[in-house]
């Protein structure tokens, strides 16, 4: 019992350390940018490149560790992680940085998908759902501790520890999983679907490149290009897995109607998501003339919302059907973004910023548990861990790419653009849940 419980602490660090590393290199990029005179490009870049690799190799990552060995894939992601990160923080130039994080996504890719599955594999049936229900509480708790210790430690000694923090961490998690995690992978006979991987990173490449480039270079060719291209590249991807034997991406999927429904409303809500913090910390630290730390703190209410009520919002979403939580809470971020469009420095964080912060943070939790459910329940038992992959994967291309669209106003309206692009995003999300979501049927109590 010790080893499992050992495993599972395993599991919990390393995806709480890739949590961790999105929370508090958001807090760092105004000091990035300080200390290498970098334009709001390539902090898009420094974003953007970690997420492009991770995005388009989530789903194979996870095909890995099915085929070669979770343990073995995963300790490779730690590994990898560990060693980039250290490399992040003593790079020398913005675009040493950009080309590590983005190699840092790749090692992302072989973690990320492999805490679940290594719960599948060294937990019976009958313990699972206990061992899923504390990784999911204790990986969220360095989403609450992120903003504090990185702000620390932004303020305190450099942006470079929020990288350096990362490899004692990976230390302790590479022991543990050597010693107590146990080797499983897939029993019958599977392929790695390398060319839709390839098209994948293809597509989200051109895309990315031409939207952040794009209002830089007042969309030349050299940024039209790669747009277009990016969007070729994403019709073959579809095509390839449509006729492959063994393809990354089950469309069949796509018929159930809950299953589209809840990815649609995942891409426009965490887009959303993923605009609305990376713009709102840049603009505190900048405009509002906030601390890393308080910059951090800011954000605070919304972890503490998801840490405290996410659970009862799962249990009565269950209980009446998920269609109204994942209308209704999309429309109150929606509202919360909203109203901050025109947040100007001098105005107070208790009477302006912070209520705004808990309506965004009360429609969030309201959405993700039943969001979540809604995606595994819409599949069969069997096909659960790829819907979970195409949901987490849907879930890092929104980011992706609407993190890529905030320059196109221009570097001076970032801030009320990205505001009203995200407050738009998430009220489609809330729009696609009442038209396409539907709450399971009840099946009648028999009369006594």
């Amino acid at each position: 019992m010790k080893g499992k419980k050992l495993a599972l602490v395993a599991t919990i660090i390393g995806s709480g350390i890739t949590l961790l590393d999105g929370t508090v290199v958001n807090l760092a990029l105004p000091h990035i940018a300080s200390d290498f005179h970098a334009g709001f490009s390539s902090l898009q870049w420094i974003v953007d490149g970690y997420a492009l690799t991770l995005a388009a190799l989530i789903l194979i990552g996870g095909s890995l560790g099915d085929i070669f060995g979770r343990k073995k894939v995963y300790l490779i992601g730690l590994i990898g992680f560990g060693i980039v990160s250290l490399a992040c923080g003593l790079s020398p130039s913005k675009e040493w940085l950009i080309a590590l994080r983005t190699l840092q996504g790749v090692f992302g890719a072989l973690l990320i998908p492999g805490g679940l599955a290594i719960i599948n594999t060294d937990f019976p049936k009958e313990e699972r759902g206990a061992a899923i229900g504390l990784w999911s509480a204790w990986t969220a708790s360095f989403a609450a501790i992120g903003p504090l210790l990185g702000g620390y430690l932004i303020d305190v000694a450099s942006w470079r520890w929020v990288f350096y923090i990362n490899v004692p961490l990976i230390i302790v998690c590479c022991i543990l999983t050597i010693v107590d995690v146990e080797e499983g992978r897939d029993s019958h006979k599977r392929t790695v679907d390398l060319p839709g991987a390839v098209l994948t990173a293809l597509s989200l490449a051109g895309i990315t490149y031409g939207l952040i480039e794009g209002p830089i270079n007042h969309w030349a060719l050299t940024s039209i290009v790669p747009l277009i291209a990016g969007i070729i590249f994403a019709g073959l991807f579809l095509w390839r897995e449509s006729t492959a034997k063994d393809p990354m991406v089950d469309l069949s999927l796509f018929r159930s109607r809950n299953f589209s429904g809840a990815n649609l409303m995942t891409f426009a809500m965490y887009g959303a998501l993923g605009g609305f913090i990376f713009s709102l910390v840049i603009y505190l630290q900048t405009k509002m003339g906030y601390s890393s730390i308080k910059a951090g703190i800011s954000l605070l209410p919304v972890t503490i919302l998801m840490l405290s009520l996410s659970r009862r919002m799962g249990a009565l979403s269950q209980k009446i059907g998920p269609r109204m939580f994942m209308t209704v809470g999309p429309l109150l971020s929606a509202a919360g973004m909203l109203l901050l469009v025109n947040y100007r420095p001098g105005d107070s964080y208790l009477t302006v910023l912070l209520p705004r912060v808990i309506l965004f943070g009360a429609g969030l939790v309201m959405m993700v548990a039943p969001l979540t459910a809604t995606v595994m329940s819409s599949v069969d038992d069997t096909k659960s861990g790829i819907a979970s992959g195409i949901n987490n994967a849907v879930s890092r291309t929104a980011g992706l790419v609407v993190v890529a669209l905030l320059g196109l106003m221009g570097k001076g309206e970032v801030f009320r653009f990205s505001m009203l692009l995200c407050a738009a995003l998430a009220a489609s999300a809330g729009i696609i849940s009442y038209l396409i979501i539907q709450n399971p049927k009840r099946i009648p109590e028999p009369a006594e």
